[in-house]
């Protein structure tokens, strides 16, 4: 693997994520888990909570400086660098013990997602990458392969996954979103951070979503783009920042986007 000026970095992300694990497993199906509704209506467990204050006191006591963003506890801090965390990503699949949801870790370092890691322990599955050192899944850093997007260059060879229909309808752009899926090859419903790493694994093509949160993507950007990937707002704008996500190939990263962009 090759050497990032953000390896410990990297390690800090899976010492964070070994202790999250303990607490996203030992509730997850629990029959005492403890789950309410935010104000927007989405849910939120008590392992949710659990896990990112875990998170921001190793933070604190490592990487005092930083800043971090956290999707139960928002913004502390003010600094370049920033940790962007969501705990568990995919909390109606764990309320509902389908074994589909993450741990999400990202370093924004200024404006560029400089690391990333993705844990989900249901799964046995972890991916990671570092700004300049590629992209891996495995268990562990000293147990890991590397992976790298695909090569499909045509739409209708290519595989897209998404999550669900509804926000593409209410986003203006749910006929361009299925006039694009009915050109493809194959379409599914694979869903949150899940589409985006079969992306980096080049197991799919393209996943999309048109409304997403700044802690929903940061993970996420370092490892599709190590592995050899584009991840841009639906504008074409690179990176997490523009509440809603393509990541592709690169390959068809340019068609998806004009295909989705809505036509007057």
């Amino acid at each position: 693997m090759a050497t990032s000026h953000y390896a410990d970095d990297l390690r800090l992300a899976h010492v964070l994520a070994d202790q999250v694990e303990r607490i996203t497993m030992s509730r997850f199906q629990a029959d005492d888990l403890v789950v309410e509704s935010k104000p927007d209506l989405t849910p939120v467990s008590d392992a949710d909570r659990s896990c990112e204050e875990a998170i921001r006191a190793q933070l604190s006591r490592s990487r005092g400086r930083d800043a971090v963003l956290g999707e139960e506890f928002g913004n502390t801090g003010d600094s370049q660098r920033r940790w962007i965390i969501d705990p568990i990503d995919g909390t109606k699949n764990y309320v509902r013990g389908v074994p589909v949801w993450a741990t999400l870790i990202g370093l924004v370092d200024g404006e560029d997602c400089v690391m990333g890691l993705v844990a989900a322990p249901a799964l046995g599955r972890r991916w990671w990458a570092a700004k300049d050192a590629g992209a891996w899944t495995g268990r562990s850093l000293s147990q890991a392969r590397q992976i790298g997007v695909s090569k499909v260059s045509r739409l209708a060879d290519a595989s897209l996954s998404y999550s669900s229909l509804d926000g593409w309808r209410e986003s203006g752009r749910g006929s361009s979103f299925l006039n694009l899926t009915s050109d493809m090859w194959r379409t599914r419903a694979y869903g949150d951070f899940w589409s985006y790493m079969l992306v980096a694994e080049g197991a799919v093509d393209v996943a999309a979503e048109p409304e997403l949160e700044l802690y929903d993507m940061a993970a996420l950007v370092a490892i599709v783009e190590e592995a050899g990937g584009r991840f841009t707002s639906l504008d074409g704008t690179r990176g997490p920042w523009g509440g809603n996500a393509v990541a592709s190939n690169g390959l068809l990263h340019d068609e998806v986007l004009s295909r989705l962009t809505p036509r007057p």
